[in-house]
């Protein structure tokens, strides 16, 4: 298996045309530290530019933690300075899994708390296992959720559901996760990073072309009324009509073969 490190806390992993971001500081339950924040920039701007990456799994190197949001201890010793010099690098961090041009799976377990959660909102679905637990708890440590948490998630869940759980700052076990839709798929303890990397790869064998595509255009069309909605729809379909990727895909059909996706 092909592995690149980023800085000292995360490492991608290649799996054909599925790219593993590997969150990689156990010592702190990878808490996001500065150093941490630019790794996981690092690590996504590499994939945006690489047309092999397909899709694209955020898992967790810790046995009993997904991420357990910023890095308080670092923050314990900052400054007002130090703190306003660190916010640019931790929006981008949360922004770059935001960005991610392909689609994206979280594989959670244990804790996924303030930015730990956001990084797994960031991506387009959730795979938590039995032993997830998942919250907001910023305004119990006199902040806001700050990695994108008070967008993602009432996009998620609701408005009012997602008021409820950044205003009690409560955590949320498994079962009631899947049940208020914070996560997609609930599988058996142990077993998250093994079934989003399987989802993964059945998202992977279709066309690259139509799944840029296709997530452009659920990302751009969120909060548009209808029919600026389908203008988006209809801008993305005309970036894939004329593709290589489409006639590929209407060839292998019609002569009952698997495709073999030039990727334009």
């Amino acid at each position: 298996m092909e592995e690149s490190r980023y800085g000292d806390f995360v490492v991608v992993r290649r799996h054909g045309y599925v790219a593993e971001i590997a969150l990689d500081r156990p010592k702190a339950m990878n808490a996001v530290s500065t150093d941490m924040a630019r790794s996981l920039t690092a690590a996504c701007a590499s994939l945006t530019t690489d047309p092999d990456a397909r899709t694209v799994v955020v898992t967790s190197t810790h046995d009993r933690a997904f991420c357990v949001g910023a890095d308080l201890k670092e923050r314990n010793s900052f400054t007002d300075a130090d703190l306003l010099r660190q916010r640019p690098l931790t929006r981008a961090a949360y922004t770059a899994v935001l960005d991610l041009p392909v689609p994206t799976i979280a594989a959670v377990h244990g804790f996924a708390l303030g930015g730990g959660f956001e990084i797994a909102l960031a991506c387009d679905l959730i795979v938590a296992d039995g032993t997830a637990v998942l919250g907001l708890p910023e305004v119990s440590v006199g902040v806001i959720p700050g990695g994108g948490g008070t967008q993602l998630l009432p996009r998620r869940v609701g408005a009012a559901r997602a008021a409820e759980l950044i205003f009690s700052a409560r955590r949320v076990e498994a079962a009631e996760a899947r049940e208020l839709g914070l996560v997609d798929q609930l599988v058996a303890e142990g077993q998250d990073r093994d079934e989003a990397l399987a989802l993964a790869a059945r998202i992977a064998a279709n066309s690259p072309v139509g799944l840029r595509a296709a997530k452009r255009a659920l990302r751009l069309g969120q909060g548009l009324d209808l029919r600026a909605g389908l203008e988006v729809e209809d801008a993305a379909w005309r970036s894939v009509a004329f593709s290589g990727d489409r006639a590929e895909g209407v060839a292998a059909f019609n002569e009952k073969r698997k495709p073999q996706w030039p990727g334009e």
